[in-house]
């Protein structure tokens, strides 16, 4: 340790992404619903959410069922990627009588704009041949109809949803869904024009294009968009709701400095991510704030933005991600280290 001196709290946070149902669990306890559902390429997979003491909330992460995590490198590809097991999940809560589903949709393995979501929910995606379509990337520009019974929208209508996500991009375009996030996704550039000429088509035949240009729809490769067209959802940014579940603010205003991390900090860190949420708390009570990641792309301008004092990659030379992330915790050890002793004088 730097200096026995310090005396160090954790404090676990997520913003919508990878991890957010197990740190709501952490602060706020519940119980874990377990199930067998899809993954995003039709493959079973074990999942679960998280459901309220009471009964009443289901907070469901996509990334457990579809997340990128999922997938190997070779196995990528939005044109077969599909929301479908998510779907699922909210039905098995939808089952056990909750009234308030939350939705934590970073980390998307998809780029289906909630079809496969919808699909699995009980929307029938039906193609010019009369085919009812699965809900994958590819099928979004193979849309004639859309039916749905009065059942499930009855059904649907009785719930209140709502979506956190950690990014501000709308559905279509340069900043959307496709063009934005689909390369780490698997899309070549032939993929990213079909897909995201799908998702517009996708929005006509729902009848939603109206909602394609509000910030967020782009989100998890338009299931931001799928939430509010399908379930009529709230979109929410994540790190917002979470601070307000965990009581963070009240938890941290006496600190003399918070710590904070993500795996890469650079010019789209800001769009409502974990690290500016933080300092948005910190500023109020003149907390410094230090950052740590794996890759720092940010100028000292973007540091500066986004509140922070300083930031440091905890990566101490080039290497293959491979590399860096079995040895993540050492260095991550190593650089707090250091700064420890730099505090300490």
């Amino acid at each position: 340790m730097a200096s026995p001196d310090f005396h160090i709290s954790s404090f676990p946070l997520a913003d919508g992404g990878e991890g957010t149902t197990d740190v709501l669990f952490y602060h706020l306890g519940g119980r874990k619903q377990t199930l067998i559902v899809n993954d995003s390429l039709f493959r079973p997979v074990k999942v679960d959410y998280l459901v309220t003491e009471d009964g009443k909330t289901a907070f469901i992460e996509m990334a457990k069922s579809a997340g990128l995590q999922l997938l190997t490198p070779a196995e990528r590809n939005p044109m077969h990627t599909s929301t479908y097991g998510l779907g699922e999940m909210i039905r098995h809560a939808i089952d056990q009588g909750v009234e308030n589903i939350i939705l934590a949709i970073g980390g998307s393995a998809t780029n289906d704009g909630g079809m496969g979501m919808a699909a699995a929910l009980g929307f029938q995606f039906i193609d010019i041949h009369g085919m009812i379509l699965k809900g994958i990337g590819d099928d979004l520009n193979k849309i004639e109809t859309i039916t749905v019974s009065d059942k499930l929208i009855s059904t649907l209508e009785k719930i209140n949803f709502s979506v956190i996500c950690d990014v501000k991009n709308p559905l279509l375009g340069p900043r959307g869904a496709a063009f934005t996030y689909g390369k780490q996704k698997g899309a070549d550039e032939d993929m990213l024009k079909i897909l995201d000429d799908g998702l517009k088509h996708l929005a006509i035949k729902s009848n939603k294009l109206n909602l394609a240009s509000i910030e967020g729809t782009g989100a998890a490769g338009g299931l931001g968009f799928g939430a509010m067209a399908f379930l009529d959802a709230r979109l929410r940014r994540g790190i917002d709701l979470i601070i307000q579940l965990t009581d963070f603010e009240t938890k941290v205003k006496n600190c003399d400095l918070i710590i904070t991390g993500e795996g890469k900090i650079d010019n789209q860190t800001n769009q409502g991510k974990l690290i500016h949420g933080i300092t948005g708390v910190a500023s109020k009570y003149n907390i410094p704030v230090i950052a740590l990641c794996g890759t720092l792309e940010a100028t000292p301008a973007n540091i500066k933005d986004l509140g922070l004092n300083a930031a440091f990659s905890i990566t101490p030379k080039p290497c293959r991600l491979s590399l860096a992330l079995s040895e993540t915790a050492k260095n991550l050890e190593t650089t707090a280290y250091n700064i420890g002793k730099l505090l300490n004088g």
